[in-house]
This record gives C-alpha cells, sequence and structure tokens, in this order.
C-alpha cells in the first residue's frame, strides 16, 4: 500500500518567530496521526536549520524549495545537494511552475537538480502542470506526460522509486481555483498509466499528490480518489490550524 503525504510548501514566506509558533501549533497534531501518513513543510532555505531543529523528535519532515543543479564551486547564492543533507533536509522541491516560469529552470537543470538530491539521498518531489491555455487546447495530458517523461526517460526505476511526483496544475495555484476531484483524478490515472508502461511495480508505488489551491474545504474530497495519495499545499499551509485539518483529511483513505 502507498505511503500518504501531506506537504506544504511554504513559498517566500515566514520567519523565526514564525516557525517556532507554527511547530508548536502542529506539532501535537502530527503525533497523532495514523502510521502512514507523512508530513512535511517546504520552507525558504533560511529557515531550514530552524525547522529541522524544532521538528527533531517529532515525524514532521523537513523540504527545501529549491536545490543548486551543481554539487559545489564558484556559484554565488546557491545552496547544493550536500549542505541541505546536512542541514538534516528530508526531501525537496524540483521543476515547481514558479521555478520553471521565473528562473527559466529548463529541463536539463531540473534532471541535474534531481540527480544531485538523489546522490545525498534527498527525495526529490517533482512538480509537474499545464497552464490553463493549454488545457483549454487540449494539452494538458501530453504536457503532463513529456514533463514526466524527463524523470522516465533517464532514470532508472530504482531511481524513480524515490521520487514523488506533484501534479499542479498551474491555473490553479494560488488562484483560488482547483481542478475538480474528477479532473484531478483523471489526470494522476494518467500519470500512473504513464509510469506503468516503463514499470509496472514503479506505478503502483508512486506517491502522485495533488497541488493547486488544496485546502481544509476541499482536501476530504481530493484526498478520496484513489490515484491521488496526498497533495501539495500552498497558501493554507501557513495557518497551523486549517494545515492540520488538511493533514487529518487523508485519514478516511
Amino acid at each position: 500500500m502507498r505511503r500518504k503525504l501531506v506537504a506544504g510548501n511554504w513559498k517566500m514566506n515566514g520567519d523565526s518567530a514564525f516557525v517556532s509558533a507554527f511547530s508548536s501549533a502542529i506539532a501535537p497534531n502530527i503525533q497523532a496521526l495514523p502510521e502512514g501518513i507523512d508530513v512535511l513543510i517546504a520552507a525558504p532555505t533560511i529557515l531550514l536549520p530552524q525547522l529541522c531543529q524544532e521538528f527533531a523528535l517529532t515525524r514532521v519532515l523537513v523540504a527545501a524549495q529549491n536545490v543548486s543543479s551543481y554539487a559545489s564551486g564558484a556559484y554565488t547564492g546557491e545552496t547544493s545537494a550536500e549542505m541541505l543533507s546536512k542541514a538534516g533536509c528530508d526531501a525537496c522541491l524540483v521543476g515547481h511552475s514558479e521555478r520553471r516560469a521565473l528562473f527559466g529552470d529548463t529541463d536539463e537543470v531540473m534532471l541535474s537538480k534531481v540527480r544531485r538530491l538523489l546522490e545525498v539521498e534527498i527525495q526529490p518531489i517533482f512538480c509537474i502542470g499545464e497552464t490553463l491555455e493549454q488545457r483549454d487546447l487540449g494539452q494538458a495530458s501530453n504536457v503532463v506526460t513529456s514533463q514526466l517523461a524527463l524523470l522516465l526517460d533517464n532514470l532508472s526505476s530504482e531511481a524513480l522509486g524515490k521520487i514523488a511526483v506533484a501534479y499542479e496544475p498551474v491555473w490553479a495555484i494560488g488562484t483560488g481555483r482547483t481542478a475538480s476531484p474528477e479532473q484531478a483524478q483523471a489526470m494522476h490515472e494518467r500519470i500512473r498509466d504513464h509510469v506503468r508502461q516503463k514499470d509496472a511495480e514503479l506505478a503502483e508505488k508512486m506517491v502522485l499528490l495533488y497541488g493547486g489551491s488544496v485546502n481544509a474545504d476541499n482536501s476530504s474530497e481530493l484526498f478520496a480518489q484513489p490515484d491521488i495519495d496526498g497533495g501539495l499545499v500552498g497558501g493554507a499551509s501557513l495557518q497551523a490550524d486549517n494545515f492540520a485539518q488538511i493533514c487529518k483529511s487523508i485519514e478516511c483513505r
């Protein structure tokens, strides 16, 4: 049976006081969740050491939002996978639509980032998704499977088994719009079927997340879908009570 995962992405928000207050509020709720459910917070790099310390004795995992595609060297402002590992990170986002659109992360760069993370045993959470224009043109499925092919065509099944994939329709990120449960399930099923073409066992084990304006009101119905194993939560993850409610909503699976 696949593990369930609820990941919060704080984006460029938070400070030391926020981390302390959030961790105190969320930790008891997460400790009470059944086994088989993982909870993760992806935070700005400067907050990661504190988060790792605050959550050290809890079940909450810590993720970075970005990593350098280089191992080390004269790359001012970058943070290497090894640095993240030594800080205590468990996972890292790769390929978020904001990184693709605003910072120009190419396929080559994203693949290098995934490989760097795997080298130090940090779980990549690889984000894929279509724009509204691509969906309206009937291209959503082809766009998403093409993005997924970057991994399937270049990594072994063993490596792929260490990666979680997050489907985030770009038109639903931070907009208040969300794909209907039926739309989200249809794309997750398509993703799993595409993985199955490479490796049937891998397809059944791969954790697939839905992201795109997930909140306490819609999470239960989204997480009830057979191919959705959890969520990548944006704005709602900044509110401890709401995020705890979202995490609890996956218990019904």
